[in-house]
């Protein structure tokens, strides 16, 4: 689960981060009213932020300093309701629907910190570059040797002797080391305690007067975790999702949108990934991830299709399943009473193995419907591929 950047500040300063003053705007007046506020505080300038779920806001005009209330004014217009386009959004870009008002800082140095997990190792690795403000991606690519790294021993947690490494491989000077390690501890104590699975600070800065702080701030969670913290779930923006996803998850399926044009419906995560690349293999292009889990019913096949069909750009369905808890049968049932009651007008190709794999085929065969059954995987991503060109 992503969150905006004005959500993710809330949760580091809560663990002692320090951050720049600044509050979330949903209008134009709110907008305006935060920006008089820091400039009768005493803020020598305002940055006028869009809030959306992905990065690039500022290449992409989503970010804009403001010297003067009237500048300030002009940004909050131009920004607050735009569609920006970014790299992370793609070409049909995000409409912004809240902006972040924040004070200006004297920025001597942009740094970058981060935290994720190591899946080779299966440790929490803390992160550090002086190369702060440029996609982390880039300068790893670039530069491998530019990424700072602590392992983190999961018995022990992240020591301090370990965010003063960090600290003096960034250059910090001797009077800033004891607040970057206090920031640092802060930082780790906010992955761990919320489920995170990603935690980033870019840039982190240091000020001309010597101070510290989180500029930007990104954190995903464990979706799986959330059933712990339910007042990190009521963060969810479902506006900066996309529709087919949110409706998947009200069904407990798990759905992401793809590109292509032949949808997928899998059981098992593993499985779904190979029928992905077996489509790709046989020439063609996969719509969607849906897994819809060990444990499906019906009603939530059902469902299924009626995402998988609400996507205009399907031309084909692939049907991929092993029967071991869900049942062949079971499946099969819920396809028939799927195509019948949504009156499915585009072919549907299925590969069954498993439990109840006969029972399941005679269900289909006994339907009426035309129904397509490859006999491998192979053979049926060739038969969905060709389906979709519109071949036989």
């Amino acid at each position: 689960m992503k969150i905006h950047e004005y959500q993710a500040k809330d949760i580091l300063a809560k663990y002692g981060v320090a951050v720049p003053k600044g509050e979330m705007a949903a209008t134009y007046d709110e907008a305006v009213d935060e920006a008089k506020r820091l400039f009768a505080g005493g803020a020598k300038g305002v940055v006028v932020k869009a809030q959306i779920h992905a990065g690039g806001r500022g290449k992409g005009g989503g970010v804009k300093v403001a010297k003067t209330l009237s500048e300030a004014e002009e940004y909050i217009k131009k920004i607050l309701g735009m569609t920006l386009i970014t790299h992370q959004t793609g070409p049909q870009g995000q409409k912004v629907r809240r902006l972040l008002i924040e004070e200006t800082a004297p920025i001597e140095r942009e740094l970058y910190l981060g935290v994720v997990l190591d899946r080779a190792t299966s440790k929490l690795v803390f992160m550090a570059s002086q190369a702060g403000g440029m996609e982390i991606e880039e300068v790893a690519a670039k530069d491998p040797k530019a990424i700072l790294k602590e392992e983190i021993d999961p018995a022990v947690g992240f020591q301090p002797y370990q965010a003063r490494n960090l600290a003096f491989a960034l250059g910090l000077k001797p009077e800033q080391i004891n607040d970057a390690v206090k920031l640092m501890t802060g930082v780790y104590k906010a992955f761990v305690d919320t489920d995170a699975s990603l935690l980033e600070i870019n840039p982190f800065i240091t000020t001309t007067d010597g101070k510290l702080f989180a500029l930007d701030c990104k954190i995903n969670f464990d979706d799986n975790a959330m059933f712990r913290h339910k007042d990190l779930k009521e963060l969810r923006d479902v506006e900066e999702e996309d529709p087919l996803e949110v409706e998947a998850s009200k069904y407990a399926l798990n759905y992401i949108k793809l590109d292509g044009n032949i949808a997928c419906m899998v059981n098992g995560a593993g499985l779904a990934m190979a029928t992905m690349d077996i489509i790709q293999y046989a020439g063609g292009s996969p719509a969607n991830f849906l897994d819809v889990g060990g444990g499906a019913n019906q009603q939530q096949i059902e469902h299924a299709f009626e995402i998988l069909l609400s996507d205009k750009n399907v031309k084909a369905i692939f049907i991929n399943i092993f029967g071991g808890i869900l049942r062949v049968d079971t499946l099969a049932n819920g396809v028939v009473a799927a195509a019948k009651n949504l009156q499915v007008k585009v072919p549907i190709v299925l590969r069954l193995e498993g439990t109840n794999v006969e029972e399941g085929r005679k269900i289909l065969k006994d339907s009426g419907l035309n129904f397509l059954v490859g006999e491998t995987m192979q053979d049926a991503a060739e038969t969905v591929v060709a389906a979709a060109k519109g071949g036989k």
